[in-house]
């Protein structure tokens, strides 16, 4: 007869397998009390303790001993000279200490398996609906065993390098002031490269044991802390643009702005809005310890967008070591809560634009800048300064400290002259001053001859009353040939700013850098960033006048911007060719042409703007298709919609079924994402009216995006029909790698139909087609597919592993759109296990890259599921 006893969760006995029946809680608390001494002998008195405590009845000794002679009809008890003892050769209470204990004594994988059979023993919480007092005692002791055991064996598995954050972060929320526990979870996201995160849960910890005991973390958890810090410290961000070298001036509007709350400087363009509040923030910099952070909102940018609320925080949330995951007003927010920082808002156009871009805490200090005294602000408490021209003196004062006191000194009525011309603005001022300074031996006098000469009209006297045009074309033709063509050609870029590269190829002549340092000294262009080069908007629209009809240059720059973004495309979609701009050179990687889309989107829009309003329609459509791949990655349909509705002009106009074609599948599937099912049918349909019968990669083409259009509405039956078709049409065209992205979405569309064998061998079939082709894209499309079929099978752990797999493809990829999708997928696995703190961490974030990326439909669904 084989006898198994389990005190690692409820009381068990097995006899040969089957359960048996031990009798009432006093007889089984007898029970636990002879297993608690591992076979040896247990004194009487010990048991009667055991079982009742000081509530013992008065024949409490004869009780014991017909509990004993029931449990002896069942069990091998033996009456001993020192007590009763229990043969008992199973116990998983003993086999889970021999094991914990072998496991200590080694280091490598081994001791893992040892921790991990070991922990595996417990089916629960030790001895349930047992309630003596001992017993309580003891439950507890076992409750600490089976704790320490698996904080060694985390210890280990973070040694090993093995992923333990999530059971860490579930532990963690159960268990939120076990300080070797934090430790655990702050060195596992430390090495994840996640130290921000490992901070806020010292942070958390120290703030809730100061609460709550008043006293701090011990030493071990403190050296950790400081050894995370000492490796990433926390960044203090130092974003304010370098103050002016000659500020003059502003006495009492300096001495307006606050150093708490919201201040509001406002006046008109070239003003000096920016440079008051520079160097206001210069002076106070000791005021706030924490840093200072800067974002030109550029919100009357006279040819680009605004700068939107998640653009600037993303900005934020990087410069305060924030890299990745959500971008919210309520993260940056908490992040900055009780510290002392400044914030400079530069440029804004409105309230609404502001408004997500504020501390929740007065401990910081925000400066905003605007032509618009933003009232919406005002009535809730900002502080107004209004910024009007420089007096005259003032005026002759900026002109003193950058040409020198003698110089203004020697022509006094000249100078009354010039601050006369500029109407006081100090961006007037400053090019006059720029352009004075360039001849030192030029006497004021014949600077003001040349500027009387011009008889311009006021570029800005809506603004200012400066005659600025005059002022410009002056501080122009004082420039060198090189530099004045340039500067004239800079009027034809159609966005906010350009880089280096673009300049070159407009301008086409060699020294381009020494050139635009002649450009900068005269304040007429300025570097904000290494690399890129933007003007002020009023210096702008005088360069644009200049700029008159230079086609030539213009086709230049444009063709400078297809390039680059056909590098970016192909480099990110090699399989898919672009004959019409090969040769190219391509990008290093994924991840830098991804950066450059980043950084060029807005000069890639503009540009193709400026070719359909030039005819040139090849570059509208070329300029569209470079767009799509990264569009897709980075969830932007709105821009999608808008650079394909160009790009089928431009189709329809060259006549070109096949490029028609393609801008309708883009369309169509863009209006399948935003809901709008008539648009989308009517784009996807009038695409397969489009292709020629023998053409099979096109029509084939055609019958995937329709398939996904089908299954987006819930039909996945017609789905697969097209998706089948898809896979003919490609496996007839030859092509390798779009027949193995076919097997994954007829695959896929198995699967939505609940028939998992013919899903998971289509998509078995599909990965070994992508791995042998090296199609990453592929393989991480269809690990998700594989993922699903796994979860729908109730294999659980193949599902989490398949979703990890296909992360961090996507991630590699810098895919964030899919990696939304994958987040969602992976959290509903959790949530089948139960592991709803996981889950919903997990779909938070899939939440926030669905808003960012327009996604409405997948948004709310996910906010629903959220109960939000």
């Amino acid at each position: 007869m084989t006898v198994e006893f389990g005190l690692l969760g409820d009381l068990e006995v097995r006899v040969d397998g089957r359960l048996a029946e031990i009798g009432h809680v006093k007889q089984r608390s007898v029970l636990v009390a002879l297993l608690a001494e591992q076979g040896r002998p247990v004194p009487v008195d010990r048991l009667i303790d055991r079982v009742w405590g000081e509530r013992a009845p008065a024949r409490a000794r004869d009780t014991l001993y017909g509990y004993l002679s029931k449990l002896r009809q069942v069990l091998d008890i033996q009456r001993e000279p020192g007590g009763y003892r229990l043969r008992a050769d199973s116990v998983d209470l003993h086999r889970f200490r021999t094991l914990v204990e072998q496991a200590r004594t080694q280091t490598d994988e081994r001791a893992l398996e040892l921790f991990d059979e070991a922990i595996g023993l417990w089916r629960g919480p030790a001895l349930a609906g047992l309630d003596p007092p001992w017993l309580a005692a003891f439950r507890e002791e076992l409750n600490v065993e089976r704790v320490e055991a698996e904080l060694d064996r985390t210890d280990l598995a973070i040694k090993l390098g093995r992923n333990v954050l999530p059971e860490l972060r579930k532990a963690a929320a159960e268990r939120p002031v076990d300080e070797r526990l934090i430790g655990q979870l702050m060195l596992a996201l430390h090495r994840a490269g996640n130290s921000a995160e490992a901070l806020r849960h010292y942070e958390a910890l120290r703030q809730r044991l100061a609460d709550e005991l008043g006293v701090d973390p011990g030493a071990p958890l403190r050296v950790l802390h400081e050894h995370i810090l000492t490796a990433n410290p926390a960044p203090t961000p130092r974003q304010l643009p370098a103050p002016q070298q000659w500020f003059t001036g502003r006495t009492t509007e300096l001495a307006g702005v606050r150093g708490e709350g919201v201040t509001v400087i406002a006046g008109a363009g070239g003003v000096g809005k920016t440079a008051l509040a520079v160097q206001w923030a210069h002076r106070h910099l000791d005021d706030y310890p924490d840093g200072q952070l800067y974002v030109n909102l550029r919100g009357f940018d006279p040819s680009g967008e605004p700068v939107t609320t998640g653009a600037a925080l993303r900005g934020f949330l990087d410069a305060l070591g924030e890299h990745g995951g959500q971008v919210s007003t309520a993260r940056f927010r908490s992040l900055v809560a009780g510290k002392r920082l400044l914030i400079l808002l530069d440029n804004a156009r409105d309230t609404e634009q502001v408004a997500g871009l504020l501390p929740g805490t007065r401990s910081c200090a925000v400066l905003v800048t605007s032509r618009n005294r933003l009232p919406g602000l005002l009535a809730d408490g900002a502080h107004l300064v209004p910024l009007d021209v420089l007096g005259g003196r003032e005026a002759r004062e900026l002109l003193a400290s950058r040409l020198g006191r003698a110089r203004v000194a020697a022509e006094p009525g000249v100078v009354t002259e010039l601050v006369g011309w500029c109407g006081g603005l100090p961006l007037a001022l400053s090019i006059v001053a720029a352009r004075a300074a360039m001849d030192q031996g030029l006497p004021l006098s014949a600077l003001a001859d040349e500027l009387a000469g011009c008889g311009l009209d006021a570029l800005d006297a809506g603004e200012s009353g400066a005659n600025l045009r005059a002022v410009f074309s002056w501080s122009r033709d004082a420039l060198s040939d090189a530099a004045a063509e340039l500067f004239a050609l800079l009027g034809l870029v159609p966005s906010a700013d350009t880089s280096l590269a673009a300049i070159e190829a407009l301008f086409a002549r060699p020294r381009v850098r020494m050139v635009l340092r002649e450009l900068e000294n005269a304040h007429l262009v300025q570097q904000h960033v290494a690399g890129r080069y933007r003007m002020h908007d009023l210096v702008r629209l005088y360069a644009a006048d200049l700029a008159g009809e230079n086609t030539e240059a213009l086709r230049r720059f444009v063709d400078h911007h297809l390039r680059r973004a056909g590098a970016g495309a192909l480099t990110l979609e090699p399989h898919r060719p672009l004959p019409e701009l090969e040769p190219c050179e391509r990008f290093p990687d994924a991840a830098s042409a991804m950066r450059w889309f980043d950084n060029e989107h807005e000069s890639l829009l503009a540009v193709q703007r400026v070719a359909a309003e030039r005819g040139w329609h090849e570059t509208t459509w070329l300029l569209a298709r470079t767009m799509n791949y990264y569009h897709r990655r980075r969830g932007r349909t709105a821009d999608e919609l808008t650079v394909w509705h160009l790009g089928l002009s431009a189709a329809e106009q060259l006549g070109d079924k096949k490029k028609q074609a393609a801008a309708h599948t883009c369309i169509g599937l863009n209006h399948v994402e935003q809901s709008r099912t008539a648009l989308a049918r009517e784009h996807l349909g009038r695409c397969l009216e489009l292709h020629d019968e023998d053409d099979f990669e096109a029509r084939a083409g055609a019958h995937r995006a329709i398939a996904w259009a089908l299954e987006f509405q819930g039909d996945f039956a017609g789905a697969l029909t097209h998706a089948l078709d898809a896979l003919e049409g490609f496996r007839k065209a030859g092509l390798e790698m779009r027949e193995a992205e076919a097997l994954n979405e007829v695959g896929w569309r198995y699967a939505c139909l609940g028939r998992y064998a013919e899903a998971a061998a289509y998509c078995e079939e599909s990965m070994a087609l992508n791995r042998r082709l090296g199609h990453a894209e592929g393989e991480a499309a269809t690990l998700d597919s594989l993922a699903h079929i796994a979860h729908h099978d109730g294999r659980h752990a193949d599902a989490i592993a398949h979703y990890h797999e296909s992360l961090k493809r996507y991630r590699k990829l810098d895919n964030s759109y899919e990696e939304a999708s994958v987040l969602h997928h992976l959290g509903d696995v959790h949530a089948a296990m139960n592991q709803h703190t996981e889950a919903r961490e997990l779909w938070d974030r899939a939440l926030t890259l669905y808003r960012a990326q327009g996604r409405k439909n997948d948004a709310t669904s996910l906010a629903e599921q959220l109960g939000r």
